[in-house]
């Protein structure tokens, strides 16, 4: 690697799953750039997906042919012109970006792995437009997607988002969730913490951190910021099928329900047909975004998130297995099953 575990100034890729900059459906990840590059002077590669691909989880690209192309985003807002070869910079142009037709986790491993192999020191992805508080949320999440298959490299990890809570979003409060969120990643680099399961080191795998883009990120006191636990939950219906007079390819929001962007007009539930076996995304988690404060865990993420706080998730890079108790073996013969199929 380029730099000791323990340097101030490690070496990231930087990654998202919204794509590059973009004042709807990417509106964080060229701020962050320039806060880690500038206020911290970390050494920061970017490989991000070339379009949106928000809700794929961890998904990998298997049969086609990842292909890319060189980005050089501009100040003030980051958008830049797209080459299909490596340039010198030009006037304004900041950095050469990376653009991949892929999942946010193929474009965390092929940048650590092919692009930049043994410099990755740390991999940031997001900041996501929208919360990924909650199981439901992060289980489905191309943002948190792409910190857990880094550190299934055994490389640290951390899935930062911003938690849409006005519509639309004032653009005042970007910059103040930019310098928070550069504090966090920043202490949890210089801290990071220990676990005796973690994959490389007895360290915790990744860390997954909410901030919510609320008035008191104006504040002089600002936001308060918990260590927590993931809220686990559930959802139910995701789509809505298509009345047979609906066009088939339907206008819809790709940022996910809690994005920033106007939420498109609901599709009355159609029964399907032999004719139209046609279904467009539209998730009903009315009780995720604004929950009831009852079905809130205390210390969990989404509890902070609910209370105005920010959640700070130490996850392991695996899926998680029931509370000792439920199964107790003394010996590996108690681990044989007594009954008979």
């Amino acid at each position: 690697m380029s730099s000791d575990t323990n340097s101030s100034r490690p070496t990231v890729l930087l990654t998202n799953d919204d794509g590059p900059p973009d004042p709807k459906e990417s509106p964080y990840i060229f701020g962050l750039y320039k806060h880690l590059t500038e206020h911290l002077g970390w050494n920061v590669k970017v490989v991000v997906p070339s379009s949106q691909k928000s809700w794929i989880g961890k998904a990998y690209h298997i049969k086609e042919i990842t292909k890319g192309s060189y980005f050089y985003p501009t100040d003030p807002d980051g958008r830049g012109e797209i080459c299909s070869e490596s340039r010198p910079l030009k006037e304004n142009e900041v950095a050469e970006w990376i653009l991949l037709d892929a999942t946010p986790a193929t474009c965390a491993n092929i940048g650590i792995h092919n692009i930049y192999p043994n410099e990755i020191d740390l991999v940031i992805s997001g900041p996501n437009l929208g919360r990924n508080s909650s199981s439901a949320f992060a289980l489905s999440s191309g943002t948190v997607g792409a910190a857990m298959s880094s550190s299934l490299s055994k490389i640290r990890s951390i899935a930062i988002s911003y938690g849409t809570v006005i519509h639309p979003t004032p653009t005042t409060y970007f910059e103040p969730a930019h310098i928070l969120g550069t504090k966090i990643i920043d202490h949890l680099w210089k801290t990071w913490g220990s676990d005796e399961y973690g994959l490389k080191n007895k360290e915790v795998d990744l860390y997954n951190v909410n901030i919510p883009l609320i008035e008191p990120l104006l504040s002089e006191e600002g936001l308060k910021i918990y260590w927590t636990t993931m809220w686990r939950t559930s959802y139910g219906r995701l789509f809505k099928a298509l009345p047979g007079d609906m066009p088939s390819t339907p206008k819809v929001n790709p940022a996910g329900p809690d994005s920033s962007t106007a939420a498109v007009e609901p599709v009355e539930n159609a029964t399907p047909t032999k004719r139209t076996l046609e279904f467009k995304w539209a998730p009903a988690m009315e009780g995720l975004i604004r929950p009831d404060n009852s079905s809130l865990v205390e210390g969990s993420d989404g509890w902070a998130l609910h209370h105005g706080a920010v959640s700070v998730t130490p996850l392991r890079a695996s899926f998680a297995e029931p509370v000792e108790g439920i199964h107790e073996f003394s010996t590996v013969e108690d681990r044989i099953w007594k009954v008979k199929l």
